[in-house]
């Protein structure tokens, strides 16, 4: 018998008080999206932000790490703590994939920069291209769209990473680090109905108000659909291939 998966989700956020009974936190809504397309996945939630870590980067045979509401940037003990964590992933080998905020931490403990994009709030249904640097998926598309959810963004390449996805709005969307660590700016575990109740409980506040009216206008559009199952398949590949004997 084949052994199950261990894959470590290192939570950085938790869903707004509001919303998290109906959709769950973000670690619940990884393990849904992952259920729906790798049963042979088990789950380890560490919650980084409450200085629950893995005793060390062996412990999970991969790794994911979830969005946030901080910023990279603000450097807390817990965030400097993950990203020595991160290079200790990629020192053993093991797979990794990171989301929004995962995707700007992984960036910054390789060297990139992460700042607010002068171009402001992402919200909403979000399409990329795939580009050169998408080879590791099979029978690619030309592009994707999930939900997004940001003001940072990666605003400079660590040396070691490759562009898999972008956009007009987020250059580096997508990003492969030595065919080992996968990462999107974007968030494929969010669906619509959650995308559009988060826009909602912070329209006009955190968000402005004339973006956030752009982002649900996309999202209650007739036809929107996320391509998040399509994503859920790329990640779960990842991570099941690059897997250590």
């Amino acid at each position: 018998m084949v052994n199950q998966m261990k894959i470590g989700i290192l939570a950085t956020g938790i869903t707004p008080e509001e919303l998290i009974e109906k959709h769950g936190s973000y670690g619940d809504m990884f393990v849904a999206l992952f259920n729906q397309v790798a049963v042979d996945f088990e789950y380890h939630v560490f919650d980084v932000r409450e200085g629950e870590f893995p005793d060390d980067a062996t412990q999970c045979d991969a790794w994911v790490i979830t969005g946030s509401k901080y910023n990279v940037y603000q450097n807390t003990p817990w965030m400097l703590r993950l990203k020595s964590l991160i290079l200790e992933v990629s020192v053993s080998g093991r797979p990794m994939v990171g989301i929004c905020f995962g995707h700007q931490i992984i960036a910054d403990a390789f060297g990139g920069v992460v700042d607010k994009y002068p171009g402001g709030w992402g919200v909403g249904l979000h399409s990329y291209n795939l580009t050169q640097g998408s080879d590791f998926i099979n029978d690619a598309p030309d592009s994707f769209a999930i939900s997004a959810m940001h003001q940072d963004q990666v605003l400079s390449l660590p040396k070691n990473a490759k562009v898999f996805a972008e956009s007009e709005f987020c250059q580096y969307a997508g990003l492969i680090y030595d065919d080992q660590i996968m990462t999107l700016q974007a968030h494929p575990e969010f669906n619509l109905a959650y995308e559009d109740e988060l826009i909602d409980l912070r329209k006009g506040n955190a968000i402005p108000l004339d973006v956030s009216e752009v982002g649900l206008a996309q999202i209650r559009a007739p036809g929107a659909a996320t391509d998040s199952v399509i994503i859920a398949h790329w990640m779960a590949d990842f991570l099941r291939l690059r897997m250590l004997p």
